[in-house]
């Protein structure tokens, strides 16, 4: 198992494809595979919400903090 600054080292090119990735989608392609992702993990999603719902919330907050980051850093580059 890889130590935690490992994976940390190479975060930044993460960020890079992650932002250029989110730029070349188009929103309609986003929410297309959004939809096609719940469909398939709906299910399991309830069967084990028990378990896992808080873990979910939290990974779900990080996410849209993620997203709300990306948003700022290249919505002000482009000047929106």
């Amino acid at each position: 198992m890889r130590d935690l600054s490992a994976v940390r080292q190479g975060w930044g090119e993460v960020e890079r494809v992650e932002a250029r990735l989110f730029c070349s989608t188009a929103v309609q392609e986003s929410f297309r595979q959004w939809l096609q992702l719940q469909q398939v993990f709906e299910p399991q999603l309830r069967d084990t919400s028990a378990l896992f719902g808080p873990e979910r919330q939290s990974a779900l907050a990080e996410l849209q903090a993620r997203l709300r980051h990306l948003a700022e850093k290249w919505g002000t580059k482009w000047g929106t």
